[in-house]
């Protein structure tokens, strides 16, 4: 059975970091494109990191240069590294396994940030 899990997430000062990290059971998460979204209830949902198979990395305009999204193959497991959060990044987070067809999703985790 695959599962993909998020963990990472809290409350944070605006200003703050945290790394969120999307650890995968019963695939290979090496060989998938990996993608963060966020989507709050009320908000539109926004792809905002991705990290294909080889390693070839995208973000969205609201986050690039304070996300980063990498890979730890030996723990099949993707991480985001979110720095100077904002209060308008506060949102639930999820990550998405892709590869053709097969397509899988964490349950997501909680950023708020806020003073």
């Amino acid at each position: 059975q695959v599962q993909l899990v998020e963990s990472g997430g809290g409350l944070v000062q605006p200003g703050g970091s945290l790394r969120l990290s999307c650890a995968a059971s019963g695939i290979q998460l090496s060989i998938y494109t990996v993608n963060w979204f966020r989507h709050a209830p009320g908000k539109q949902r926004e792809m905002i990191a991705q990290v294909a198979g080889r390693a070839t990395k995208r973000y969205a305009d609201s986050v690039e240069g304070r996300f980063t999204v990498s890979r730890d193959n030996a723990k099949n497991t993707v991480y985001l590294r979110m720095n100077s959060l904002q209060p308008e990044d506060t949102d639930v987070y999820y990550c998405n396994a892709n590869w053709g067809r097969d397509d899988h999703w964490g349950g997501g985790t909680q950023v708020t940030v806020s003073s």
